[in-house]
Parts: structure tokens; C-alpha cells; sequence
């Protein structure tokens, strides 16, 4: 995407909209700031903007007039998109007049069909850039217009990059561990993730520990998850209850902890497959988890993992027998 990006800037075969669609934190937004920054660099090279010619600077600082951002989630009806048709046809500072309209998809029926009519005769120095978490909402006439860009959640192993070097500039210290966990915490949205790491040093310091996050996270790290994905593997219900209940006579969250349960069933399953759970997994982990479903087939697996997905520890530890 980004080498498709930039050649369409060094070659000028710029489109007149672009769709960005992905999950929430992967980056859309921020995208769709750096192409207007760069379409309207005066001294772009390859494609990248300068950074230090005036246009540059002042998309930096926040006050490029040939910026304009819209919110479709507040302002969604056919007003907003008439007035944006209005003042499209006025000529920008630089080169290119950028809209970029987020979570376009919330644009009300009546305003797809204003803006469509834009789209289909867009004045030659104006650029729309859609972002859309829901892509498939979006009616036909208006993604056929576009160009797109699918954005896909971040790998753990490039969040943990990006947050160490968040740590690097902000004099954060924290372990590889605990940058590890927060990745993961954070589904892949990298926007989560700096979110956490944000919360984890308000409330810790720039000193952050293992124990900390976890923590801070409400993860409870409860060796017992382990114990019981495996008692629930051989069908000992009064062994899971006993255990479930000492879980729940000592305080802990059962909801946190059945979502560790589905994690350590998610492992097994991994390891049965001939996969490795998680990166950087121990031989010692690896040896524990292939001896724990050497005898168990793999439906039994899978059920297993939709009674945990679907029952409610709290409500009924019964049903995770069922």
C-alpha cells in the first residue's frame, strides 16, 4: 500500500478518492494526513514529502488550510455534504484540496447521494479520502468510485517495535515482557496500544514492571487456567466446579479468567495443529502443552473451545461441560 502510494505520487497518477478501510488503530487517519501532506509538499522527492518546506510545516503544526477533516459519525446528514460540495470548487494554497472524510460509512442515505455526485465530477485539484471501519456499508456506487486500501491490524511483533521506541524518546523503561503484553492486549490496534502504555506509565512511572501491566491490564495470571482448560478436556466435572469455585472464593474476576482459559484452550489447539502458540513459546511450554492434548482428538478440542467461548463462568460453570 505504501509503495503504491508513493509511486502514484512520483508518477503524479494521483485518484481523485481513495478508501481506506480496517480496523479501528491500524492507522486510516493518520494515513490520509501524511498523502495530503505530501501531495501538497513543494519539494517532494520519490514521492515523500520534505517535511521542512512551508506547506509541510504547516500540516506539522495542524493549520493547512488544504486539509479539511470531517467526522461522518457527527456530522452526517445531507447539510454537511452540501456545504462540502459547496466550497469544493474553491481553488487551495497549494496544489490539492484534501477532504478526508472518517467513519464515512455513518453518512446518511441522502448524503451518499450528494457526495456521489461529487465524486463523479471532482474538480481536478480536489482529493477525497474515505475511512471506514465498516466497509461493506458503504453503497456500491461510492467504493466503485475509489481507490482502495485495506488496512490489517498490526502484528505484535511491529506494535512491540513502535512501543519501544515510544519508550526510547518518552525515557520510559519498561520489560520486553510487559511491551509484549500490552501489544497483545490491544488486538492489533497499534492507536490501544499507545493508549495502554500512556495509562500503564500515569499510573506505574516510567519504571514499568511485568507485574505492573499485568496489573494495570486486570489480567489476572491465574496458573489455575491452565489447570482447569485441561480438567475440562477430561470431562471431570467435579474436579472443574471444585476448581472454578476455589477461583471464585478467592476474588478473582471469573470473566477475566475464562477469557485466560480460552487463551490456554487456543494454545493446546495451536500445538495439536503443529503450530506454535505464541512467538518466542519455551520448549519447556511447548513440551507441557504437546503432552497435555497428545491423547485428545481435535473435536474435542474444538468443542471444548466453543463451551468456553460461549458459557458463563459466572453465571453457570455447568455449561462448560455440556
Amino acid at each position: 500500500m505504501a509503495q503504491t502510494l508513493t509511486n502514484a505520487l512520483s508518477t503524479g497518477r494521483v485518484a481523485h478518492a481513495y478508501l481506506f478501510a480496517g480496523p479501528r488503530g491500524t492507522g486510516k487517519t493518520s494515513t490520509g494526513r501524511l498523502l495530503g501532506k505530501a501531495l501538497n509538499c513543494t519539494d517532494r522527492r520519490d514521492g515523500e514529502p520534505c517535511n521542512v518546506c512551508p506547506s509541510c510545516v504547516d500540516f506539522l503544526a495542524g493549520r493547512a488550510m488544504d486539509l479539511i477533516e470531517l467526522d461522518a459519525a457527527s456530522n452526517r446528514g445531507i447539510d454537511e455534504i452540501r456545504s462540502l460540495r459547496e466550497k469544493v470548487a474553491f481553488a487551495p494554497s497549494g496544489d490539492y484540496k484534501v477532504y478526508l472524510i472518517d467513519e464515512v460509512h455513518m453518512l446518511t442515505d441522502a448524503a451518499f447521494n450528494a457526495l456521489l455526485k461529487t465524486l463523479e465530477e471532482p474538480p481536478p485539484h480536489v482529493v477525497f479520502i474515505l475511512a471506514t471501519t465498516e466497509a461493506h456499508k458503504l453503497p456500491a456506487t461510492i467504493a466503485s468510485r475509489c481507490q482502495r486500501f485495506d488496512f490489517r491490524r498490526i502484528p505484535v511483533a511491529a506494535a512491540v517495535a513502535t512501543l519501544e521506541k515510544i519508550c526510547e524518546g518518552e525515557g520510559f523503561t519498561c520489560e520486553s515482557a510487559a511491551l509484549e503484553l500490552i501489544a497483545r492486549s490491544a488486538t492489533g490496534s497499534l492507536r490501544d496500544a499507545t493508549n495502554l502504555l500512556d495509562q500503564m506509565a500515569t499510573s506505574y512511572g516510567k519504571q514499568l514492571t511485568l507485574d505492573q501491566v499485568r496489573a494495570g491490564l486486570g489480567l489476572i495470571g491465574d496458573e489455575r487456567s491452565g489447570s482447569l482448560a485441561r480438567i475440562a478436556l477430561s470431562d471431570d466435572l467435579g474436579a472443574g466446579l471444585a476448581l472454578i469455585a476455589s477461583v471464585r472464593d478467592d476474588g478473582l474476576d471469573l470473566r477475566q479468567f475464562q477469557k485466560e482459559l480460552i487463551e490456554e484452550l487456543r494454545a493446546l489447539l495451536m500445538v495439536k495443529s503443529g503450530l506454535d502458540p505464541d512467538e518466542g513459546v519455551t520448549q519447556e511450554r511447548r513440551r507441557d502443552l504437546e503432552a497435555a492434548v497428545a491423547s485428545v482428538p481435535v473435536p474435542r478440542l474444538l468443542a471444548a473451545l466453543r463451551a468456553f467461548g460461549e458459557a458463563d463462568l459466572k453465571q453457570d460453570p455447568r455449561a462448560l461441560y455440556a
